[in-house]
């Protein structure tokens, strides 16, 4: 059954990225893509890392491409056809073609070097849950993450100064 759900989600996957890629409307793109942000978080689902699919439906699709949506409303893009003259699919399907086999001999290497590493059932489990990540968060990851929170909180505070208006300059 996990396989019937990986092998509709795959497909699923690779007809939304087709279906961005091919799209004429700049608009019908982003609301594919984000199509492509679910399937994402549905194999993330089968890998059993529920806190990476919420997050991935979340942030991603959720916040990112609001922000995405938002900006080409405003600039308000014209239908472009003259990239659609240009795409050579022959030489796009052989681009494709190699990533998959060059993928394929990197991972036959790799399990034969030893450099992939065996996770036993109970590790499998475990890697995906709030708990593992919060536990390698405020453990080992302590202060690059309160690093982080500080930039942001900087960054946050920058773009609030330099959104505010001044009215009374000479004051």
């Amino acid at each position: 059954m996990e396989t019937f759900f990986f092998v509709f989600i795959a497909t699923f996957a690779i007809c939304t990225a087709l279906a961005m890629i091919f799209s004429g409307s700049t608009v019908n793109s982003a609301l594919y893509l984000v199509l492509h942000m679910l399937s994402i978080s549905g194999f993330y689902l089968l890998l059993q890392a529920q806190f990476l699919a919420v997050i991935q439906i979340l942030v991603y699709a959720g916040a990112i491409m609001v922000l995405f949506l938002f900006v080409i409303m405003v600039l308000n893009l014209g239908e472009d056809d003259t990239l659609k003259s240009h795409i050579n699919f022959k030489e796009i399907f052989a681009f494709l073609l190699g990533v998959v086999v060059l993928a394929q001999l990197l991972y036959i290497v790799g399990g034969y070097s030893g450099v992939l590493p065996e996770l036993t059932v109970e590790q499998a489990k475990a890697v995906g849950t709030v708990e593992a990540i919060g536990d390698e968060l405020f453990t080992t990851f302590l202060l690059p993450f309160e690093v982080t929170a500080i930039l942001l909180t900087a960054a946050v505070v920058g773009a609030m100064l330099l959104a505010q208006k001044t009215s009374n300059v000479e004051d």
